[in-house]
């Protein structure tokens, strides 16, 4: 009789058993599912191409700019495969440690196909070496020292580089402004600084055959009175002051001209910013600069996108925001040709590029994915920039 009773329970427990296993078993296949239709809604969802700029730090007006450009991009193009973009900035405040983070965050978190960004080379390189480890496409729009995207293979830009820059403006030093002596007062700690300050000081060597003395400071200083009297003492006539962000090439000639200093001032293209000439007031007059594009100068396919700046922020484009246009269209182009968001599909897309006509020029790019363009050179008269003269690469 215990033996049947015990039978009976043994039954009834290997079919409740049964029961939850089957319903275990019918729960998980409706997590699979559910998951399955999450990851499709996804395919089919918004395509995220991450932003790391900085908003906030000293370079945060350079930021600002690229915003502007990239915005009007996503109002013009704001699907691509039959799906919207979404783009999803992330504030790599100037720093460099904080810019690699935000890459980190667009691809873990925010699963961006790929990335843009960001305004300066020191904090493009950090950012890029992280973009290129994940496998994910990154376009620098306004980066211009050359490791950036250096032996790596998922990294491009939409600007020129340094080494064109700098020789630019040597050769426009020596051949147009006649000059015979420079001088260079660099910030020791930026690579965008010590970079173009290189090229500048090796294309003038080599045209004059003269020496080019180095003065070097350190980030966040702002006082340049010991540099300056050093330049005073030798008078050369350029002072090339390749700073990474226009407030410290701004203090720099303020008290240059204080010390009496006459030489002519030279930068590069983070010179071209509105606030560089608040900031340098009557000390900047007369300077000249290499900058990427200039709205009165503008191809034929680039009058409508000056037009449309203009209607939007009620001003010309800067320059970077023009090159962040081309670098968000860049993407979105290479998206559509590849037909797909899978990040190595628009790498070997990008890879392809040719002849496209951007904002800022017509791109190709060479085996290190920068593209070859002409340099701009601007002067600065009575507080505004104007149009001296391209300098097409050699």
């Amino acid at each position: 009789m215990k033996s049947k009773k015990f039978l009976a329970v043994i039954l009834i427990m290997s079919l409740l058993a049964m029961g939850l296993l089957s319903g275990c078993a019918s729960q998980q296949t409706q997590q699979t599912q559910q998951t399955q239709q999450t990851q499709a809604s996804a395919d089919e969802g918004e395509i995220v191409i991450g932003i790391y700029l900085p908003m906030t730090g000293s370079n945060a007006a350079g930021g600002e700019m690229s915003m502007e450009g990239i915005n009007l991009a996503k109002e013009h193009k704001g699907e691509v495969l039959g799906r919207k973009i979404k783009t999803v900035l992330v504030d790599d405040k100037s720093d460099k440690v904080e810019a690699a983070n935000a890459v980190s965050r667009l691809i873990d978190k925010e699963k961006a196909v790929a990335i843009i960004g960001s305004y300066s080379s020191s904090l493009a390189i950090p950012g890029s070496e992280v973009a290129n480890k994940a496998g994910i496409p990154m376009i620098a729009n306004t980066a211009t020292n050359p490791l950036v995207t250096l032996n790596k293979e998922y990294i491009f830009r939409s600007c020129f580089i340094d080494p064109l820059q700098g020789t630019a403006l040597a050769n426009f030093a020596v051949n147009d402004l006649k000059a015979k002596t420079a001088m260079i007062i660099l910030d020791r700690a930026n690579d965008y600084s010590v970079g173009l300050a290189n090229f500048f000081r090796e294309a003038f060597e080599k045209a004059t055959g003269n020496t080019v003395e180095e003065i070097k400071y350190n980030t966040g200083d702002q006082e340049f009175t010991a540099q300056l009297t050093v330049v005073k003492s030798k008078n050369p006539d350029i002072l090339f002051i390749p700073a990474g962000n226009y407030g410290d090439a701004g203090l720099i000639a303020k008290q240059a001209r204080d010390l009496g200093i006459e030489s002519i001032f030279m930068g590069g293209d983070t010179w071209d910013t509105p606030e560089f000439a608040e900031i340098g007031g009557a000390s900047i007059e007369g300077s000249y600069f290499s900058t990427h594009f200039d709205p009165a100068q503008t191809t034929e396919s680039a009058t409508a996108y000056c037009q449309a700046f203009e209607k939007k922020y009620n001003k010309a484009s800067s320059s970077a925001a023009a090159l962040s246009y081309d670098a968000y269209m860049l993407l979105v182009d290479a998206i559509e040709r590849a037909g797909s968001t899978d990040p190595d599909a628009i790498k070997d897309a990008l890879v392809n590029v040719k002849d496209y006509k951007g904002v800022t020029g017509v791109i190709n790019f060479d085996k290190d994915h920068n593209p070859i363009k002409d340099v701009v050179i601007e002067q600065i008269k009575g507080g505004k920039f104007n149009y001296i003269t391209s300098v097409r690469p050699e």
